[in-house]
């Protein structure tokens, strides 16, 4: 295992007293896996990812990571706009200290193999938002990041690019032989992107089912193309309620 939740439980603190995000919570995910996480808005989603990253320390229970960095991508790329695409990949590496010769090399190398390599001089600016999340995976991914905490980040873009990317990211994310967990609304997302989907409660959430996405050939184009795409979107809807 990569993750594991053990009956977590996440209480915070606001003015108002307190709010029980999580309760119980129970949850695993193995090395190579990708795996979503789906839930009514609000449920503690977001959460999830910040106790993964180790940003927040659960209430009871326990979070167990079984070794390497977690790399975050967010709603929105964050790119820096006055650096180059290059200069965006090797941010990490300035932050973590590990910025020379070697890994600067095998970021820029990692750019080119998946099709940045026209780009590495660019602004931010000059790209489209498919290409800008693009650059942000290469930036997480440049880091050495084991496991990937994916916060929606493919909702700002329109359909017909979200649908581009998140086969993009998928494939890259697979070839890389890396780990991702992903929180989205989006249910068809969920089910072509995901080798399991797990739903979630309304808050405090608790696991309500998990479901294991084994048809078509493992890409989100042919998991979308398959008969037991539908079914599989109207049993998830149902568990959510909606």
């Amino acid at each position: 295992m990569i993750l594991t939740f053990k009956d977590v439980d996440y209480t915070y603190h606001t003015l108002d007293g307190e709010t029980t995000a999580l309760k119980g919570l129970n949850l695993s995910i193995l090395r190579g896996q990708f795996v979503s996480v789906i839930g009514p808005s609000g449920c503690g989603k977001t959460t999830i990812l910040s106790l993964a990253a180790g940003l927040l320390q659960p209430t009871a229970g326990e979070v167990v990571r079984g070794g390497g960095d977690c790399g975050y991508m967010l709603q929105r790329d964050a790119l820096f706009p006055w650096r180059t695409v290059e200069g965006n990949i090797f941010l990490p590496l300035e932050i973590n200290g590990q910025r020379n010769p070697e890994t600067k090399a095998r970021a820029v190398a990692l750019a080119e193999k998946y099709g940045l390599k026209d780009f590495l001089k660019k602004k931010p600016k000059e790209l489209s938002g498919g290409m800008r999340q693009r650059v942000a995976l290469i930036r997480t991914l440049a880091a050495g990041a084991e496991l990937l905490l994916l916060d929606e980040p493919f909702s700002a873009l329109d359909y017909q690019t979200r649908l581009e990317v998140c086969d993009d990211v998928q494939s890259i994310i697979k070839n890389e032989h890396k780990t991702a967990l992903l929180v989205t609304h989006d249910i068809s997302e969920a089910i072509a992107l995901s080798d399991k989907v797990i739903v979630l409660s309304a808050r405090p959430a608790r696991v309500v089912a998990e479901h294991d996405i084994n048809f078509g050939d493992g890409t989100p184009k042919s998991r979308r193309n398959s008969g037991q795409f539908a079914k599989t979107f109207e049993v998830l809807r149902d568990e959510l309620g909606i």
